[in-house]
């Protein structure tokens, strides 16, 4: 079953929350990353904004629907969402009342469940109900071949550690009932991950025993990315995550394998919309008395600096 489930709790003037964090079974690792579940009542809307990140997400939806815009991308409003690997920032928004479960995958986990090229997804969040799930028959007989499916069940079980042992069995089954992703792949994503993004894509690919062609075409089929673009999206999230623990823009942009701070500061906007000084003040501010108990500004991974609550 799920490791223990830890939650946090809160009410302030204009409504309460509850978050639960919990790890994934040891069968599902490293392929699942962690749940979140999530319960806000609020009176009124809230947006969030996220940044890129190593992972895709699967939303399962409990109660309320999320409206997602990005620059150049027509919104979208969704109750579940299954949202791919992307280079650029997402907002999230509902009206206020909100509950539901958001699981964490590898993007070579994510492939291999679902089956469909993740090339297909990046950037672009969908009904994860549209997508194949590659489980056919074998899933007619059960009651979880489809995500409405099991967002119904988790909505009628009493709590949080429940819920996640459901999990953990349903995504047992469906990894076990779709595709497998390639091992070389698997362990070109490590490896990238392990360094931060900073090993160049030759030595990756040599590293894989694949030319760099090979490495580029199989990584846009099973992360979504090419090896170039996931490497910027991990050294951002590198670099997040060391300005949020104090380090300076110089000392980071030099750690995270960027030219000077003002590659550091271009890339930054580029992928989050804002400077990181303007990320830094926002998180400050949102972390801020009476901030915490109206709302808090938890992260979607554990030890990184992911999200802004905006309203």
């Amino acid at each position: 079953m799920a490791s223990a489930v830890r939650t946090r709790s809160g009410r302030g003037p204009d409504g309460t929350w509850e978050i639960a964090f919990a790890r994934p079974h040891p069968r599902l690792r490293p392929g699942v990353l962690g749940y979140r579940g999530t319960r806000i009542d609020m009176a009124g809307p809230r947006r969030r904004l996220e940044a890129p990140i190593g992972a895709v997400t699967l939303l399962l939806d409990l109660e309320g629907r999320v409206r997602i815009s990005a620059p150049g991308r027509e919104p979208v409003t969704l109750a579940s969402l299954y949202s791919g690997m992307t280079t650029g920032a997402v907002v999230g928004e509902h009206g206020g009342r909100l509950t539901g479960i958001e699981v964490l995958l590898t993007p070579w986990a994510a492939f291999g469940m679902f089956g469909t090229p993740q090339h297909e997804l990046a950037g672009r969040p969908v009904d994860p109900d549209e997508l194949p799930h590659a489980l056919g028959a074998r899933a007619n007989a059960r009651r979880w071949h489809d995500v409405a499916g099991l967002s119904d069940a988790l909505a009628a079980l009493p709590g949080w550690p429940a819920r996640m042992r459901l999990l953990d069995d349903v995504l047992t089954y469906w990894t076990g009932a779709g595709g497998r992703s390639s091992a070389r792949v698997v362990r070109a994503w490590s490896e990238l991950t392990r360094t931060g993004g900073t090993l160049p894509v030759p030595r990756l690919a040599a590293e894989v025993g694949w030319s760099v062609r090979q490495l580029e075409s199989r990584f846009r089929e099973q992360i979504g990315l090419g090896p170039k673009a996931a490497a910027r999206v991990l050294r951002l999230q590198r670099a997040r995550r060391l300005l949020a623990a104090g380090r300076g823009q110089a000392e980071t942009a030099a750690l995270c394998g960027y030219y000077d701070q003002a590659h550091l500061g271009r890339e930054f906007r580029a992928m989050t919309g804002c400077t990181p000084g303007e990320f830094a003040t926002a998180r400050t501010a949102a972390a801020a008395p009476p901030a915490p108990s109206a709302l808090p500004a938890t992260d979607r991974m554990a030890g990184e600096a992911t999200s802004l609550v905006l309203t």
